[in-house]
């Protein structure tokens, strides 16, 4: 059995011909193979802000709190699952209806969601050293043994792909889970790209926001175990 995952052209063409970049403001959606490879994050955006990715953001939670309290960084949040995605589109909207935001105030204004494949999206999207954080939190384990090779941690080009898109001197990665034996892999995994270094997690500026998953977790008392890397 195969250690690690295959992800080719056939696997893509076959995955990812829906892929779409959403403004959830503005509700501006485009198809993802209509915009250049690698993306201008600039023209994306409208501005020349760092640009920081969460992979997987599930229900959305904290990719609406970082981008409320970090306005001036933009957000790009990954997922593949349909479902989520519209979960986190209506989150948005919600929360823009509650507290009577019209479109035209610039809330939100840095937030992009990608409804695609995370590895397909980095490999092939996002440009060299032009990310100042990636945000991982509580990826999917996979716990049967005939599962572990999908794991997001065992494929070698996402990771490379992380690595080489992160900014040099100061770029970081933050991962959370709460599978104490997929952390030690992942601690084990990343041990291998000797440009990332773990950092102490007092140097994280979003320990504070919890994405559902914790939310949930912690009141079940699971233990949530965290790290932090950054390219040196």
């Amino acid at each position: 059995m195969n250690a690690e995952p295959r992800y080719n052209d056939l696997y893509y063409k076959r995955t990812t011909p829906h892929s779409q970049i959403i403004d959830t403001v503005q509700d501006k959606v485009v198809s993802l193979h209509d915009l250049p490879a690698p993306i201008d994050w600039q023209t994306l955006f409208g501005n020349t802000y760092p640009v920081e990715v969460e992979i997987g953001f599930g229900k959305g939670r904290f990719l609406l709190e970082a981008s409320k309290q970090f306005p001036l960084i933009n957000y790009i949040g990954v997922e593949r699952a349909q479902k989520y995605v519209e979960i986190t589109r209506e989150r948005f909207r919600k929360y823009m209806r509650h507290f009577s935001i019209e479109k035209n105030s610039g809330m939100f204004k840095n937030v992009r969601l990608a409804w695609t494949d995370a590895n397909y999206f980095l490999t092939r999207y996002v440009p060299d050293e032009s990310v100042q954080a990636y945000h991982i939190y509580f990826p999917d384990p996979w716990p049967k043994a005939r599962q572990q090779k999908r794991r997001i941690f065992r494929n070698k080009d996402f990771l490379d792909a992380i690595t080489r898109t992160l900014m040099l001197g100061g770029g970081k990665l933050y991962v959370a889970t709460d599978f104490a034996e997929y952390f030690t892999e992942i601690q084990e995994r990343l041990a291998l790209w000797t440009k990332l270094k773990p950092i102490p997690l007092n140097s994280s500026d979003y320990e504070h926001i919890a994405t559902n998953f914790e939310m949930k977790y912690r009141l079940e008392g699971r233990k949530i175990y965290r790290a932090v890397y950054e390219k040196s």
